[in-house]
């Protein structure tokens, strides 16, 4: 016998899952929207941004920080996709990482203030652990590049590592705050980090 909701309705049932769904999806948009324009947006501002009420929004997300938390590993599970796709492994080094830079900077720019938001919210290792996914693909890639005499050997993979992660948040905070050019800064980025990748 099939297991029923709503006094024996299973349609009811299905679509409040459908329903619940709906407002899950219409939350996490508006959140991701809403800390990219503003790191402090509030939940009021979100639910609002989601047309929904506030208890819709907290019988989802109890806190703003779970909230946050959930954005902010909906946008680097989407970031390890650009990643991918432009191919790290393949081609000469400097190339592949000048071509993920080129690939990861549009993201970054339209998230805006997500990471400022997730920084002043959440314990600044928890963040950094979070962009471990991502960024391994970014220490492969050099390592590859000083087996194959591309990159620098002088410094740790570990802390080379932590400069492209660091210089493409830099960019990203500084981007947001105006005191970048949003068109130039895939550039700037590319000609920053290989400069500090290549030996001598």
């Amino acid at each position: 016998m099939a297991q029923t909701t709503d006094h024996g309705n299973p349609k009811a049932g299905t679509r409040k899952r459908a329903d619940a769904e709906r407002n899950i999806a219409a939350i996490i948009t508006a959140a991701t929207e809403s800390f990219a324009r503003d790191p402090d947006a509030s939940m009021t501002d979100i639910a609002r941004a989601a047309g929904l009420g506030r208890v819709t929004l907290y019988a989802h997300f109890p806190s703003r920080e779970q909230l946050l938390r959930t954005v902010l590993a909906e946008t680097i599970a989407e970031s390890i996709g650009v990643i991918e796709a432009a191919s790290p492994a393949e081609g000469p080094p400097d190339e592949a990482l000048a071509r993920v830079i080129r690939s990861c900077w549009p993201l970054l720019s339209r998230f805006g203030g997500l990471h400022a938001a997730a920084q002043r919210t959440l314990p600044a290792d928890e963040v950094r652990r979070r962009h471990d996914p991502p960024m391994a693909h970014v220490e492969r890639l050099i390592t590859r590049g000083r087996a194959e005499g591309a990159f620098r050997t002088d410094l740790p993979v570990e802390w080379l590592v932590t400069t492209v992660y660091t210089l493409l948040h830099a960019a990203a905070d500084e981007a947001a705050a105006g005191r970048l050019d949003t068109d130039a800064v895939g550039e700037i980025l590319e000609k920053t980090l290989l400069a500090a990748l290549r030996p001598g």
